[in-house]
């Protein structure tokens, strides 16, 4: 799969010499990116184009993830310059941290996000610039008939989105476009309870929570966990090292093999603010 600027493919970074015979570093913007690339450390996060389905009122859900090249530290960049959606009108639900390279057999965040655009958007571009320290790179989100994503079930495969609710009598939702909870409060270096409830067909469902947006770090008493019932909780706490705003973001998928699979799974976020 090849977008403007960013890429996944088998072919490793190149060299190019010029007629002098210095050799200049190919820049990121033409670069394929891949496993052969991962370092500890210093390399880019690469921004998806994941793809898009249809809502029910017939508007469209752009999908976007990413691919971090770095196995050992976390990259955060705060909304802005740096870190933007265009048109602006859908900037501002993109991460703002961003996880290493997952130790799971999954290898790339997938669908962190979704941007809702109107019936008839057409051949129009939604386009996420990110530049992590050396370089923009830049993925363009459209409408394209052969990038449909299942949502939130797959016939083909018989995969089924789980249904989460953050409380026990909450509302449920289910599927990528993502439910925000209500807005939780705690205090720097305080653990705060997060518990979600699973309805899924299927035994052992994956619960998996990251840090999305917020300016300092979030350490996650249990970041993943397996619900071993088709109807149960999962719980765990999350702890904040800095005060502000922040967001979690929760996703839950009946096995994790399934992300490369492209469904099915429920994104939910809860906005937390962190007093000192």
């Amino acid at each position: 799969m090849r977008w403007l600027h960013a890429s996944i493919g088998s072919a490793g970074l190149a060299l190019i010499f010029t007629a002098s015979g210095v050799a200049q570093i190919t820049p990121l913007s033409e670069r394929v990116f891949n496993e052969q690339v991962l370092r500890p450390n210093g390399q880019p996060v690469v921004p998806l184009y994941e793809g898009y389905y249809q809502n029910p009122d017939n508007s469209y859900q752009i999908c976007f993830g990413y691919f971090s090249l770095n196995t050992e530290v976390d990259i955060d960049v705060p909304l802005g310059p740096n870190n933007r959606i265009e048109p602006a009108e859908f900037d501002g639900m993109q991460p703002t941290h961003f996880d290493r390279v997952p130790a799971a057999n999954y290898r790339r965040h997938l669908c962190v996000f979704s941007v809702n655009v109107p019936e008839g958007f057409g051949q129009q571009e939604v386009r996420w610039t990110l530049d992590t320290g050396s370089e923009a790179l830049m993925t363009p989100g459209k409408v394209l008939p052969s990038y449909i994503l299942d949502e939130p079930d797959s016939d083909g495969r018989g995969e089924v989105a789980p249904v989460l609710s953050f409380e026990e009598s909450g509302p449920a939702f289910k599927g990528r476009n993502g439910f925000t909870g209500e807005r939780r409060r705690v205090a720097v270096g305080d653990p705060l309870t997060l518990s979600v409830w699973i309805d899924h067909p299927e035994e052992r469902v994956w619960v998996g929570w990251r840090h999305h947006q917020g300016p300092g770090q979030v350490s996650f008493g249990q970041p993943e966990m397996v619900v071993p019932t088709a109807d149960g909780v999962a719980t765990t706490t999350a702890t904040f090292s800095a005060p502000g705003e922040y967001l979690l973001r929760v996703q839950s998928i009946n096995r994790t093999a399934s992300f490369e699979f492209h469904c099915c799974w429920t994104n939910g976020y809860v906005p937390v603010t962190v007093v000192p």
